[in-house]
């Protein structure tokens, strides 16, 4: 069996751098079979938002791109409304109707690693009379609030959280040893983890199915293919989305590949699916990596912590402008060696898109979806030890077939 074999590498002129709820608490949950947009990181709709006035009370409408957990409480001194939700990108909050007089102000960002806040100051005690989420035929949070004594609402507000619902730390896993030469280093992320199920059926989740087969792709990738290998969460634990980078940073990764099983609600499909960053998504990712991520994870080599977001963006253009084609030559090397050992992929094969954790501007990621829940065929194949291990066998010669030929292609480099 071919070896591989890990290149440093400093880039070729470029530096590689890179519900009701009565006293307005938790609710999330694993969510139904349903289709998304295809994006790790949830979005703000500010077109099919709002916070209007409704009879004596307030109606908060956020529409999002895709379920995720969240929570919702009252605060005191002063009055407001705190709804937490698992990483939202609240671009556009402050472009959707705020005609509430019952509302004195509004912000949203990071509240901490993983979790995002929106905040909403009000004019008078109010009570949280509606919160739910639906998610049909889109994702939409609704909130009702109504008036209430100062009494009732301090009531509310000082209620203690129970300890169940706390917001869990992120994980923190530790990577593995970062060399200068040695074996490639892939790391593999099994998608969703702890809190955050994942696409669901028949009892099975995504994040359940995805850490397995994890397990057994890096048994295979270390005896069969000489790789050193990461996994960025090795339990049924939650890992923020740039989490996820920041471990294959530190790991020093050659490859990160990310492993997704997700479900849709109309229509069929079936199959394996390699995903790769969309090139419209490149500017925004510069963008948000710049604004959110330590400067330190951004990219290899280079010091960027006093440098500003324009330069911190061109360096990371130049990083991604030589990255790109040696991520599209993953994905047609993976997609050959799927189909190869004549294992089903969708109709569409290779698809791009802005997921979250493809966003690292100098490591090769791809993320495969290696099937879809919401297809009976799909699962049974998941659930199939034969062919989990035919699909491992498939990404292991698909690895060393582009390790090899992107060896010629980039040719001898330093870390």
């Amino acid at each position: 069996m071919q070896r591989s074999t890990r290149r440093s590498r400093r880039g070729q002129g470029v530096p590689f751098i890179v519900m009701q709820m009565a006293l307005a608490f938790l609710l999330f949950a694993g969510f139904p079979v349903q289709g998304q947009t295809l994006s790790a990181l949830a979005r703000l709709d500010p077109a099919g938002s709002q916070i209007v006035d409704e009879g004596d009370g307030m109606a908060v409408t956020l529409a999002l791109s895709q379920p995720v957990p969240w929570r919702v409480r009252l605060l005191d001194a002063p009055p407001r409304l705190v709804l937490d939700l698992r990483e939202v990108d609240w671009t556009g909050l402050q472009d959707m109707p705020q005609t509430s007089a019952a509302l004195l102000g509004l912000r949203a960002g990071v509240f901490r690693p993983g979790w995002s806040r929106l905040v909403i100051e009000l004019a008078s005690p109010m009570r949280v009379t509606t919160a739910q989420m639906t998610t049909d035929p889109g994702t939409v949070v609704h909130l009702r609030l109504d008036p209430t004594t100062q009494a009732d609402f301090a009531l509310q507000a000082a209620l203690p959280e129970p300890a169940d619902w706390a917001l869990p730390d992120p994980a923190v896993l530790p990577p593995g040893p970062r060399r200068e030469d040695g074996p490639m280093i892939v790391v593999l992320d099994p998608g969703h983890g702890g809190l955050d199920p994942g696409a669901e059926r028949d009892g099975q989740t995504e994040a359940a199915l995805m850490l397995q087969f994890a397990r057994e792709l890096k048994e295979a990738l270390v005896r069969d293919g000489g790789f050193d290998v990461v996994i960025t969460r090795d339990e049924d634990l939650f890992v923020p989305l740039e989490t996820r980078i920041s471990i294959a940073r530190a790991a020093g990764a050659d490859v990160f590949i990310s492993l997704h099983a997700d479900a849709i609600a109309e229509g069929e499909a079936v199959g394996a699916t390699i995903y790769t960053l969309a090139a419209e998504a490149s500017d925004e990712a510069s963008a948000a990596l710049a604004e959110r991520h330590d400067r330190d994870d951004l990219l290899a080599g280079v010091d960027l912590t006093a440098q500003d977001d324009l330069v911190a963006e061109v360096l990371m253009d130049m990083a991604r402008t030589t990255t790109a084609p040696r991520t599209a030559r993953l994905a047609d090397a993976l997609q050959a060696a799927i189909q190869g050992a004549d294992i089903k992929m969708h109709r569409q094969p290779q698809q791009r898109a802005g997921f979250s954790v493809l966003k690292s501007p100098d490591i090769p990621s791809v993320l495969i979806e290696l099937g879809f829940l919401s297809s009976a065929r799909d699962l049974a194949r998941l659930n199939d030890p034969d062919w989990r291990a035919r699909m491992t066998g498939a990404l292991r010669d698909g690895l060393l077939a582009w390790a090899a030929v992107d060896a010629v292609l980039s040719g001898p480099i330093d870390r």
